[in-house]
């Protein structure tokens, strides 16, 4: 029987981006044409959230001996995300426009689709009433759980490729994190042979049971969490 490959090269801690002017608002903003503008940015809560995301981040690092230089935060473009990694990298010392930040598309928010685009929060029940029933069913004109687990797989899959024994930071949104953690977590118990990669461990895990309850990975604003 062939051993069973390591899943990931990396260690993985997961923050979702601090308290936004969309939360203080109660607005869904989750399409790049709004998420990227600075009106949609972190709040001052969600600034101090970060900061403080980050020290306790430092922290961790130092109690398990983690060299600076061995650590890498990888990034949504959307103005929330950048403004809060840019708080982590300042804590840590780390230059925000060098190699050890990286931003990256495929880490923005789930587009929710123009019926959800910049409308209440509360509509966020009927998203995720809908997550349960059919992961794989993507809201009016937006993207399904499913179809969010395949773009984060194809991140994993790029990080892994550019980095080895790091510790990397992923500093994202309240649904594409919860559905990471979802498929990490559930990729770990999948059995595979020693060839297998990330994006067929994934993919192999994806199915309904899995799916559906990606919401038990909740996270709040400014959370930080050790994933792998």
């Amino acid at each position: 029987m062939a051993e069973r490959a390591p899943l990931l090269r990396n260690s993985y801690w997961v923050l979702r981006h601090g308290k936004s002017i969309p939360n203080e608002r109660g607005l869904i903003v989750s399409s790049p044409e709004n998420g990227t503008l600075q009106e949609y940015g972190l709040a001052p809560e969600g600034i101090e959230q970060a900061k403080l995301a980050g020290e306790l981040f430092n922290k961790e690092l130092k109690e398990k001996n983690v060299l600076i230089e061995k650590v890498c935060i990888c990034y949504s473009p959307f103005s929330r995300t950048t403004e809060t990694a840019k708080e982590v990298a300042s804590a840590l010392g780390i230059p925000f426009e060098g190699a050890q930040c990286k931003v990256m598309e495929a880490l923005q928010e789930r587009y929710f689709g123009p019926l959800f685009e910049l409308f209440s929060h509360d509509k966020y029940t009927e998203i995720w009433a809908l997550d349960a029933k059919d992961p794989f069913m993507s809201p009016a004109g937006g993207e399904s759980v499913a179809d969010v687990a395949s773009r984060l797989a194809t991140a994993l899959t790029a990080i892994e490729s550019q980095y080895e024994g790091c510790t990397v930071l992923v500093v994202s949104h309240g649904d594409p994190l919860q559905i990471l953690q979802t498929v990490i977590h559930a990729a770990k118990e999948h059995s595979s042979s020693d060839s297998e990669g990330i994006i067929s461990r994934i993919k192999g895990i994806m199915v309904h049971p899995i799916l559906s309850h990606h919401r038990k990975f909740a996270l709040l604003t400014g959370e930080l969490r050790r994933v792998f």
